[in-house]
Parts: C-alpha cells; structure tokens; sequence
C-alpha cells in the first residue's frame, strides 16, 4: 500500500477499496475487532438510515419486565439515551424520572453532572467506556441530528468530554466491574450485563449484579429494602449524594444477615466491611 492511498484512507476516502486490504491495515495497526469494524464502517460507508422515533420508545412489556427484575436495572437506545428504568437503579444510578426527557442520557449526566459523577468510585474508566460507545454510534449513524447535537453540546459545556473525544478512542471495551457509592451503604461493587432488545436492535437491556455472598449483595439488598419502603429511590436524581435521608453513612456488614437487614430499616446503623 502506498502512502498516498493510505493518506486517503485517512483522509476519508475509502470508498471502493476492498475488505482485505483494510483487514490489513487492520493488523498493521493492531486493531481491536470493534476498532476494526469501526474502521470498515467509515471505509465502507453504508449510510445507515437513522431510525424512527418510534423505534425508540419503550415497549410497556418491557417496562413491566424491569419492574419485575430483582436487581437495577436500564434500558439504554440510541445516543445512550435512558428510555426505562426500575426503582433500585433510580436508587444507585440516580432518578431519571426527576429530569426531563431530553436530559435522560447517560453522556450528558456523567459530563454535566456533578452528582452522577460522584456517584462512581473510577468516573474515569466509566467516561472512557461511554466515549467509546458514542464513537461508535457515530460510526454507525454519521446523518443522525441528535447524536451531532449531543456531541456539539458535550465539547461545549465540558472540557473531560473534548479530550477524550479528541484521542477518537472507539469500542465499548470491557467494562469490567462497576464500583459504586451510595451515602446508605458506602461502596460496592456491580457486575454489568448487558442484553440487545430483539425488536429494535439500538435498544439495550442493561442489569447490574453483585458477586453471591459479597458484601456487595448485601448492600443490594438493603438498597432494594430501602427503596421498596420508601416508595422511591433513596437519593434523587436532583439531590446531592452528601444528603442521603437516612443521615450518616452506613454500610452491611458480613454477618448482617435478614434480620440485620430489617433492624438497618427501623434506623440501626450497621458497620460496613467493603469488598477486597
């Protein structure tokens, strides 16, 4: 390959070269098998069209299936926007029901909002994962108006959000284990899954777990006990994490058990033992 066609490649004019001269860059640049598919979507332009916003809304069975499930959990569309929600996330990720519609995105919470962000012990690694995600997404729909304007207004209103953009990081990478705070329990750890809802295949169910046994799903429990009496989520979306309800910190310790449970939801305070 000579430089001046590798130079148009570059430049954005790939149009007409073949799969197996891009797999080769590829391999010469050791890419990974999302940066790769990246690479043959900017290549290889398709020009996807961009969805409807009806492809968009949130089937009610589904909302009924995230009021049933036992553990947080989300359902994320297009540009990352929040389309569903359960109480227990709303207790942990914060209350989407508190903010209007076209703020309920996970990009435009974690880059503007300082309470989201407190709300992860690494913000770091979590913003790296969701730029990544909207690289590809903007691979994936270049002619999409709401995911330009959302990138606009990221660079705009917050300097974190245009460095990572500016090192065109692509991939959802693995996002491992999420280690969360909450001002009722302290920290803890949440194993993500993350599932493609098969009729509208831009729409993602996303549950977050904590290892059996662990303090972690101890934590859970009390958070998911507390949200259930409560009749809502702990902390909302507006509040500060300093001012949870239930005043100082408190956290469930390896023995807490049920009963300990119970006796943390009449006002006792447990001591926490965090996860090594």
């Amino acid at each position: 390959m000579s430089f001046a066609y590798y130079a148009r490649l570059e430049q954005g004019y790939g149009d007409g070269m073949s799969t197996a001269v891009l797999d080769a860059v590829a391999r010469a640049l050791k890419l990974t098998d999302e940066e790769r598919g990246h690479l043959l979507q900017l290549a290889q332009p398709a020009r996807t069209s961009v969805p409807e916003a009806e492809a968009q809304r949130l089937r009610p069975g589904i909302q009924n299936l995230l009021d049933a499930l036992g553990v947080p959990a989300v359902v994320v569309g297009r540009c990352m926007n929040v389309l569903g929600w359960n109480r227990l996330s709303a207790t942990i990720f914060g209350d989407f029901s508190d903010l209007p519609p076209h703020e309920r995105n996970v990009p435009r919470q974690m880059f503007l909002s300082p309470t989201t962000r407190e709300r992860f012990v690494d913000p770091d690694a979590r913003e790296q994962v969701i730029v990544g995600i909207l690289r590809l997404h903007q691979g994936r729909y270049p002619d999409d108006p709401g995911l330009a304007c959302l990138i606009a207004e990221l660079s705009q209103k917050s300097e974190r959000f245009r460095r990572r953009w500016a090192r065109h990081e692509v991939g959802c990478g693995d996002p491992g284990v999420l280690r969360m705070r909450h001002p009722l329990v302290g920290e803890f750890e949440l194993n993500p899954e993350h599932l493609i809802l098969p009729h509208d295949p831009d729409q993602r169910l996303q549950t977050y777990h904590a290892e059996p046994g662990s303090s972690s799903e101890k934590a859970l429990r009390v958070l998911a006990e507390w949200s259930g009496q409560s009749g809502g989520p702990a902390v909302n979306g507006a509040g500060s994490l300093r001012q949870a309800q239930a005043g100082a910190l408190v956290g469930v310790g390896d023995d807490l058990g049920d009963d300990g449970d119970r006796r943390f939801l009449r006002g006792a305070r447990p001591q926490v033992e965090p996860d090594r």
